[in-house]
């Protein structure tokens, strides 16, 4: 999770495609590494920015809720679909992972996907609360504002978020109810060192899919923080990315 600069972007390049989704108060900088690397391999990478995201932090709050995020994420898919892909998979971090697994539940058609550190079992353990009011004023001295602007805004922040937080917990639970209706192969990323959702995360998600007999691709990186896509991890996560990718995307 990071306040960070972005727009959506496509990198048009071969005829399978792949939606990458970035999580909570970031942009698509959170994917651009990743969507390279996957144009390489002769992927169509498309990847969208979360209304609201990839500006000032309030804007966050202010402009975008849960239903916008799933708007964007269905407007990403077709995208890819007008482009007449033969496959489509779609791949999330943080919060964008969670709309990638809604997406898996809701679109048959999609040939698989999965998250990168997503609370898709345990949002309610969750550092966001402490996290964004420390992130926000980051971006604010960043920014040149003063001291009293900084303390304006976050006191807004603080007022605000809570109420962003629980439409995220209430369509997180929604997402948890549904998983029964994933039958695609289901990828999973977590960090073992993750300062922003429970570490057990990957694991909790993964024993209920196999559960109900989703195939899972599961891969721990004991030494990772959150965001895999950029941290120390992101090299073996593009590897076993691209594993999971080939074998989803077979003819």
């Amino acid at each position: 999770m990071e306040v960070s600069s972005g727009k959506p972007f496509l990198f048009p390049h071969g005829s399978f495609g792949v939606v990458l989704l970035h999580s909570y108060t970031s942009s698509s900088a959170d994917m651009r590494m990743l969507a390279r690397h996957l144009e390489r391999q002769n992927y169509t990478i498309y990847a969208p920015v979360f209304t609201g995201h990839g500006r000032d932090p309030l804007t966050v709050l202010k402009k975008g809720n849960p239903d916008d995020w799933w708007v964007d994420t269905q407007f990403a898919i077709r995208k890819l679909k007008d482009l007449r892909m033969e496959k489509i998979a779609v791949l999330g971090l943080s919060l964008g992972g969670l709309l990638a697994t809604k997406a898996l539940e809701n679109d048959p058609s999609l040939a698989g996907g999965g998250v990168f550190a997503s609370p898709v079992t345990t949002w309610g353990k969750s550092n966001v609360p402490q996290f964004f009011p420390r992130l926000a004023a980051t971006y604010y001295q960043n920014a040149g504002l003063s001291l009293r602007q900084i303390t304006e805004r976050i006191a807004e922040i603080n007022q605000l978020l809570p109420r962003q937080l629980t439409e995220i917990s209430q369509m997180t639970r929604e997402i948890d109810h549904h998983l029964d209706r994933i039958h695609q192969p289901f990828f999973i990323g977590q960090g073992g060192k993750d300062e922003m959702i429970d570490p057990h995360s990957g694991e909790k998600l993964k024993n209920k899919l196999l559960a109900q007999g989703t195939p899972v691709d599961y891969h721990y990186y004991p030494q990772a923080g959150h965001v895999l896509t950029v941290n120390d991890a992101h090299r073996q996560l593009f590897t076993d990315v691209t594993n999971f990718l080939q074998k989803i995307f077979e003819v």
